[in-house]
């Protein structure tokens, strides 16, 4: 499913007007802006949100290496308001995937808040949780990904959330004397006497003198950006003209004063400089240039003092100044010293906004995704290590097990079921001809690890894989852990024991055949050359994604065809397998580089013997006996009939010739 966001990266573009539904209080969508590009959404001409693409603001791309984009919805209370894909080409979302199910999985976003932290889980999802789709975990954590990571940098761009952000949105209408009670606005006063006392401790005192008790100086402030605290000083005209000439961070600071001292004084108009005043936060000190200033005449809030002076300051986003963080105005005051000297001394109103403005921060960007899956299936991937350890000293100790064919029997019966049962039915880790075009289209356009890091027990096993294919070749995967090759075994050799009849093509046919897996593997490569997309639908011919991964749930043609294959397994052993896998195909090309050669043979196979050649489940076995190393499935079949003196028809004449010389009279037994 493919729609466009118009320009997507293009500022002044506005995109489809439809996409005021992902903010539902919207009455329509304003042009694309910001450095992190995102378009604001109105309702009367008043911001309640913000809508965006994730493939503009993040870059999302999918696990197929291919763009993922996402339209996203964003209040200003900084939760999810709606969610819709827009593009994406993973093969198991376009090809398994019910719509119905991805739509229900993207629109489970909404409500949700960029400030909480979201779990993908593969089932049972608790609070706070998301269940993954079914048989597409990696793809979900992809989209949970996209959306979460650029939901977050636009609620950050936007002060919507994060260090310093506040809530600007809020209204209640508050008089003057709510605000400077729940400390909105913060107020102190200084009489004559008190500003005495202080510059008499640096040696000096005012001038002209004044009476103790009169009011030197009182100054009220606040932060006016939040519409709580502007709208109710400066009124709604005001406010928003205020808000309107605003950069993205920018804040509104509120200053009003009265009493016989003016903080603004009148050298500002020639220096530019507040040479009065300053802010100070932490270990910065903010001065307050005329370019920031904005003179107002009265204050809105009907029960508000009469103030000789107001103002309102700007305060940019790069000057480093977070709202969030308290902070203090600093008021200087000069005196006259006794030589006649200025003397000065400094007053401090200290402010903090109070916690009712001040959202959470979003939960910070954890480690990269790929960190996150392996943390989540960590025991899984213990689970499949420790059985891949047991199967390599199989392989190792090939010899030794094959000579005790019942052992070998159990060992290779309880690795294919649970390579059915747990690496595909329970993990879903079925290797797929995709892998292998995936890992292909990655080193022609830019390999990336982490693509591949996101499916753990994928990785592990095509890292297994690989080493396998040096020692022992292609039949480690495709005769000991393919999923769905045990499930074709598994059955066929049930009905073997309900005596179905079995049968063996002629050999010209066979090796006739066996070419057509390769000539699909050949056609989906060169398919996905130019379309991944046909070459996805092209890959259908594997029934993995049918029988393993999605277990059956899916449309009927598709149970169908693979009910035929598995019915045509039980009376031609690993059908599948034989003439159709293109996986198997890939796996066989590069299975002659390997540099051991681990399964005997004697000279008479081939030529006096044809057992093994008759018995071996895929007719990897050559006429004149040789094993051929793509074909072979390594099930260790002929290895035990090698060793096996009642099979074998060299060690049956071996062993019948000693058991003549033990009965010959005066035959020495221990000879």
């Amino acid at each position: 499913m493919i729609l466009s966001w118009a320009a997507t990266t293009v500022h002044g573009a506005e995109p489809d007007p439809s996409w005021r539904e992902l903010v539902p209080t919207a009455d329509r969508i304003g042009p694309i802006e910001g450095t992190v590009p995102a378009a604001p959404a109105f309702r009367h001409d008043q911001l309640v949100g913000w809508v965006f693409s994730t493939r503009a603001v993040v870059a999302s791309t999918g696990f197929s290496g291919k763009p993922l984009d996402i339209a996203v919805g964003l209040g200003l209370d900084g939760r999810i308001t709606g969610a819709r894909l827009l593009e994406q080409h993973e093969p198991i979302l376009v090809l398994g995937v019910k719509p119905a199910d991805l739509e229900a999985f993207v629109a489970g976003y909404i409500g949700r808040s960029v400030t909480e932290p979201v779990r993908v889980v593969r089932r049972g999802a608790g609070p706070g949780d998301i269940d993954a789709i079914a048989g597409a975990t990696v793809s979900s954590l992809v989209i949970n990904d996209a959306i979460l990571s650029a939901a977050r940098a636009v609620a950050n761009s936007r002060g919507l959330a994060g260090s310093g952000a506040i809530d600007l949105a809020s209204f209640e209408p508050l008089g003057y004397t709510d605000l400077l009670a729940d400390g909105s606005i913060a107020a102190r006063a200084w009489s004559v006497g008190d500003i005495d006392s202080l510059l008499a401790a640096q040696g000096g005192a005012l001038f002209p003198p004044g009476r103790p008790d009169e009011l030197f100086v009182e100054l009220a402030l606040g932060l006016a950006t939040p519409a709580r605290i502007g709208r109710n000083l400066l009124g709604d005209r005001l406010y928003e003209r205020l808000l309107a000439e605003l950069e993205l961070g920018d804040q509104l600071l509120f200053l009003a004063g009265r009493g016989r001292y003016s903080f603004k004084g009148t050298g500002w108009r020639q220096s530019g400089i507040f040479d009065r005043i300053r802010l100070v936060q932490g270990e910065h000190t903010f001065t307050l240039v005329a370019t920031q200033h904005r003179l107002i005449e009265k204050l809105a809030a009907a029960d508000a003092p009469e103030f000789r002076e107001l103002a309102i300051f700007v305060v940019p986003r790069h000057s480093g100044f977070d709202p969030a963080r308290p902070w203090r105005l600093e008021l200087r005051i000069d005196g006259r010293g006794r030589a006649g000297e200025t003397v000065s001394a400094t007053v401090e109103l200290p402010y903090r906004l109070p916690a009712r403005y001040v959202r959470q921060a979003p939960s910070p960007p954890g480690p990269p995704l790929w960190q996150e899956v392996w943390r989540q299936r960590w025991a899984d991937v213990i689970v499949l290590g420790l059985v891949l350890f047991a199967l390599t000293i199989v392989l190792f100790a090939q010899e030794r097990i094959a000579r005790d064919r019942r052992l070998l029997g159990i060992l290779r019966t309880g690795f294919l079921l649970f390579s059915l049962g747990w690496i595909g039915w329970y993990a879903a880790a079925q290797l797929s001809v995709l892998n292998v075009l995936t890992f292909a289209h990655a080193l022609l356009t830019g390999f990336r690890w982490d693509f591949f890091l996101l499916e753990p027990l994928i990785f592990v096993l095509w890292a297994y894989v690989a080493v396998a294919l040096l020692f022992w070749g292609r039949g480690v995967y495709c005769g000991w852990l393919c999923p769905f090759g045990a499930l074709q075994e598994l059955l066929n050799a049930l009905a073997r024991r309900l005596r179905l009849p079995q049968l063996e093509l002629p050999f010209p046919l066979h090796e006739g055949l066996r070419s057509l897996k390769f000539v699909l593997f050949l056609a989906i490569f060169a398919l996905s050359l130019g379309s991944m997309e046909v070459a996805q639908e092209v890959a259908e011919i594997e029934p993995f994604k049918t029988a393993i991964v999605l277990r059956f749930l899916r449309d009927w043609p598709q149970v169908l065809y693979v009910l035929a294959l598995l019915a045509g397994g039980l009376f031609v052993r690993r059908l599948f397998c034989r003439y159709l896998c293109p996986l198997g195909a890939a796996l066989a090309i590069p299975a002659r580089m390997r540099q051991f050669e681990w399964l005997r043979r004697r000279r008479q196979c081939g030529s006096e013997c044809r057992i093994c050649q008759l018995q071996c489940p895929v007719g990897a076995i050559q006429p004149e006996g040789h094993i051929h190393p793509g074909e072979c499935i390594y099930c260790l079949r002929c290895q035990a009939n090698y060793f096996d003196d009642r099979v074998c028809p060299p060690l049956i004449q071996r062993r019948q010739r000693q058991e003549r010389r033990q009965a010959a009279p005066g035959a020495d037994p221990s000879r």
